[in-house]
């Protein structure tokens, strides 16, 4: 059975560490975001950080779900197939199903994504 996911800590939680640090680089978010379209031209200080966060949630969200499915079979290592069953599983990862699918059929690790891809030229 499918479950949804629950995010409502986002609302409640708040962005916390505005100044301090970040687990991931900000930097390359933006480098990330600016790469998304041709129209994305200013980001302000504050996106990156917003980004960041959800990052780090959706990180930890599958990362849970991800350890639900190792521990089920019983191991102590989560390996890609429990992220793979843990994406099939959750309606909210739905659009990595490609992704999972295409890594586990061929035995070898799917080609990295290009940021061209999610552009609209």
């Amino acid at each position: 059975m499918r479950q949804a996911g629950t995010y409502s800590g986002i609302l409640s939680g708040g962005i916390s560490g505005k100044t301090g640090p970040h687990l991931l680089p900000l930097a390359r978010i933006k480098k990330i975001m600016k790469k998304s379209g041709e129209d994305v031209k200013m980001i302000s200080g504050e996106s990156p950080i917003v980004f960041s966060k959800a990052c780090e949630l959706f990180i930890k969200e599958l990362t849970q779900r991800s350890w639900m499915v190792t521990m089920q079979g019983k191991r102590r290592t989560l390996n890609k197939e429990d992220v793979a069953s843990a994406v099939m599983a959750t309606d909210l990862f739905d659009f990595l199903v490609n992704l999972v699918s295409e890594s586990g059929n061929s035995g070898e690790a799917p080609p990295p994504l290009e940021l061209d891809t999610f552009t609209s030229s």
